[in-house]
């Protein structure tokens, strides 16, 4: 279903945001490689190597949104370099350096800095802290 609805959209001649993520289950089971794996390679499905330069990933761990719970920035930096071998392995790695991966799940004005630190880490996906003007304020300003 997602996969049809990412079509769509580029077919629609905008530029989707694909999320995907592990469950707190999943984390601690410690398959969330391969849950993100799975998730890219059927999301993407018929999304040909052109088509990509206008899809954009968010890793968002569910078991961090709106929990308030985030990711460390290591941790997620890893995550976003393993999803660039999938990439490269789906298409080439051409695609898989030029896509841009954003982070999402819990994004604060404390943990955006590291985050954003990250060479693997091309922006946020900010959720609820969006609907704080300081909140937000401070996380579109971030410390480089």
């Amino acid at each position: 279903a997602i996969n049809l609805k990412v079509k769509k959209v580029l077919a629609s001649g905008m530029k989707p945001i694909l999320c995907i993520g592990e469950t707190k289950e999943e984390y601690d089971l410690k398959i969330k490689n391969e849950v993100c794996a799975m998730q890219l390679s059927k999301d993407l499905v018929g999304v040909t190597k052109e088509q990509m330069k206008d899809v954009v990933i968010a890793y968002e761990p569910v078991w961090a949104i709106g929990t308030g719970l985030v990711c460390g920035a290591d941790e997620a930096n890893d995550t976003h370099g393993f999803l660039r071998t999938v990439l490269a392995n789906l298409y080439d790695d051409e695609v898989a350096q030029a896509t841009r991966i954003q982070y999402g799940g819990s994004v604060t004005p404390d943990s955006v800095d590291g985050l954003m630190s990250m060479p693997e880490i091309d922006g946020c996906l900010v959720g609820g802290a969006s609907l704080d003007a300081d909140k937000f304020g401070r996380i579109i300003n971030y410390v480089k």
